[in-house]
């Protein structure tokens, strides 16, 4: 044991873990942050709020399978925890750390003091106060364990002291790193032999099977996996839009993305499937559209780590509790012992719808009309997205837009999404540029979801975060406009549109203001040379696309 302040134990914990970024708003671990600066080069991002800090640090993770950390004071906790519900929706392993009250000054109308750990219950897997210097190590440890391990997810410590204080106290502390909690997964579960084989035989009865991938298969890095188990039984393959880079586009087995946010003939495929293999998706109402798809009644097989997920939303023939690359691994090796099956028919029908798909968008992805179309926008996106590149995109129209209209064309491209919260992309953007420094990091939202955190273009010009921004611009959020129309029974007022109708800006002068560089796009063909211009610049760069109001992304598909 060597005696140590808590503070140099976290920042050598941290270190050890491989944490190379911390995202905060100060103050609190005062003391611990100039540990960290002097002895372990670990950098920390100060942001305009707690809740783009809570989602820089889930786009960290989620662009580098590490877990992501963030911290703020006692009186900021409250919007760090808001901050954590999407890392909770998408099993997102991010360390919150906040200060609380110490003993001996509660319920004594203490400045700022507020009781937030129950805040944070709802939202993390596990939640617990740190009330001694020696208990740095153990704290520290079990949250790495708990955030990485079965499905992932969020923890919060809460460090005594309103700023954290407790960490200048000294005690007898020996730092240990659990090496194999330093990334997702860190371990791999197998499946049982007798239920790989089962699952093979129910596929290879099945004239019309659909494997459909999501979030659990990306966290377990099963990629290469699927796409040989595909290859080799000849099954089509549909993804969640969590797990949408698992299966690039330009894969012939590919379908693209089901569901609510979705592509009509990857649904059209789903519906007409006869066995629906779910690899790492809960099967929840997004990829489902509300459990229409597939069809009740349908033979599903499904693998996931968390046994609670198996048969919840869909009764299955076979579940397998295992790590997803494991089980297709599995899989794929018992397959090469089984005869081949003649699927033509139904690949030559899921080529078919979607041929159909592509021709009937055709004309949108290649328009010349400016304002641009949105299509034209992901087409463009699509052609030039670099191979390596990792594509974060923001939810509402943003991710409508890239789930039916946008492909990615290379399997070492990446894509992870917002789960549903509007405006977690750009500063989620900014965390996975940390995460990955040496590779082009490029956001896709509209307007609306800029507006919420633009003062984070300020954070990535001081911090150097060379993250690329591109904003589809209409100057509304005209997803809503459906819902208002119906709410006003058709007959649309000026009040009215002033509930989705914003001010037209030009992001490019404000990025530009501020350090950045801010780009205009109000013609088609002045595109492609943004985005190049965007690629060596070397700092932030905003990409402010005009966009037509009045495009509306597509409903989902539904059976007649």
């Amino acid at each position: 044991m060597t005696r140590m302040t808590g503070a140099r134990c976290l920042a050598q914990t941290l270190s050890g873990y491989g944490v190379s970024h911390v995202f905060m708003v100060p103050a609190v671990l005062r003391r611990s942050m100039a540990e960290m600066e002097r002895h372990t080069g670990i950098r920390c991002i100060h942001a305009h709020g707690e809740k783009p800090a809570a989602y820089m640090a889930d786009g960290y993770a989620r662009a580098s399978a590490r877990p992501g950390v963030c911290m703020a004071q006692q009186v900021g906790a409250l919007n760090l925890a808001a901050g954590l519900r999407d890392a909770w929706l998408a099993s997102s392993p991010v360390i919150a750390m906040t200060g609380g009250s110490r003993p001996d000054r509660r319920w004594r109308g203490l400045y700022q003091e507020a009781e937030d750990l129950p805040a944070f219950e709802p939202y993390t897997k596990w939640n617990a106060s740190v009330d001694a210097a020696q208990r740095f190590p153990d704290m520290l440890r079990q949250a790495f364990r708990v955030a990485t391990s079965g499905r992932p997810g969020p923890v919060h410590l809460q460090f005594q002291g309103q700023e954290g204080e407790i960490d200048r106290e000294e005690a007898d502390i020996e730092v240990t790193v659990d090496d194999a909690f330093r990334q997702v997964p860190p371990l791999r579960p197998l499946p049982d032999p007798h239920d790989v084989r089962r699952a093979l035989e129910l596929i290879a009865a099945a004239e019309r099977p659909v494997i459909v991938a999501g979030g659990g298969a990306r966290h377990s890095g099963a990629g290469d996996a699927l796409r040989a188990l595909a290859d080799a039984l000849q099954v089509p393959v549909a993804t969640s839009l969590n797990g949408r880079d698992l299966m690039p586009d330009s894969h012939p087995l590919a379908v693209g993305v089901p569901g609510t946010y979705s592509r009509r003939s990857a649904s059209q495929a789903l519906h007409e499937a006869d066995l629906a293999f779910f690899v790492g998706t809960a099967a929840g109402s997004m990829v489902t559209h509300f459990w229409r798809l597939p069809r009740p009644g349908t033979t599903v097989v499904q693998v996931d780590i968390d046994p609670a997920a198996i048969g919840r939303n869909y009764p299955a023939a076979v579940g397998i509790q295992a790590d997803a690359r494991q089980t297709l691994d599995a899989m794929c090796a018992a397959a090469a012992e089984m005869p081949a099956v003649d699927r033509s028919a139904w690949l030559q029908r899921v080529r078919e719808l979607a041929s159909a798909w592509r021709q009937e968008r055709s004309a949108l992805t290649a328009s010349d009309n400016a304002p641009l179309r949105p299509e034209r926008l992901c087409s463009e996106l699509s052609r030039w997205l670099p191979q390596d590149a990792l594509l974060v995109v923001d939810t509402g129209h943003a991710g409508m837009w890239m789930a039916s209209m946008f492909e990615l064309r290379h399997p070492t491209q990446g894509f992870v999404r917002s789960a549903g919260h509007l405006g977690w992309a750009f500063p989620a953007g900014l965390g996975a540029k940390c995460a990955l420094p040496d590779r082009p990091v490029v956001t896709f939202t509209g307007d609306l979801g800029f507006w919420y955190h633009i003062a984070e273009v300020e954070t990535a010009v001081r911090c150097g975060i060379d993250a690329i921004t591109v904003v589809n611009n209409n100057h509304a959020g005209n997803q809503s406009k459906r819902g208002f129309d119906v709410a006003y029974e058709g007959r649309a007022t000026e009040r009215s549109r002033e509930l989705w109708v914003h001010r037209e800006v030009d992001f490019a002068r404000i990025a530009t203001e501020i350090g950045a560089l801010g780009i205009r796009v109000d013609e088609p063909g002045e595109l492609g040379a943004a985005l190049d211009r965007a690629l060596v610049a070397g700092r932030p760069v905003v990409i402010d696309v005009a966009t037509d109001i009045d495009a509306i992304a597509p409903l989902a598909w539904e059976a007649q």
